[in-house]
């Protein structure tokens, strides 16, 4: 069994430092295999905008959907939606992972296609 109580308790943490700015927030979950992000309003409690390694149009353009390359593909395709609908300022929230590697990679992303955390 994963013990992933740390995880969870610095995940709740950040939550409520988000809740405060009410931001809507880019929240990232990621597994051995993929990446998700999601953009969430907390006042409407409803995703807005979703993007993952599971989606056509990056699964077919990526070797690998557990690497950095895939994450920063996500993050550009999330930034991009996002213009599209007129989102441009989001609080980063990791579901408490540690910002390197994949996370870090996906937020940078988004950063460089014109979000702003």
């Amino acid at each position: 069994m994963i013990n992933n109580k740390p995880r969870i308790r610095r995940a709740i943490k950040a939550r409520k430092k988000i809740l405060k700015q009410k931001a809507v927030r880019l929240s990232v979950f990621r597994t051995n295999k993929n990446i998700y992000a999601q953009i969430i309003s907390d006042d409407n409690l409803k995703t807005l905008i979703s993007a993952s390694t599971l989606s056509p149009e990056i699964k077919t353009n990526v070797k690998s959907s557990s690497n950095i390359e895939a994450a920063r593909k996500v993050g550009q395709q999330i930034a991009e939606k996002a213009q599209k609908v007129g989102i441009k300022n989001v609080a980063f929230d990791r579901s408490g992972f540690h910002y390197h590697g994949r996370v870090k990679a996906l937020a940078e992303a988004a950063r460089e296609a014109g979000l702003k955390f």
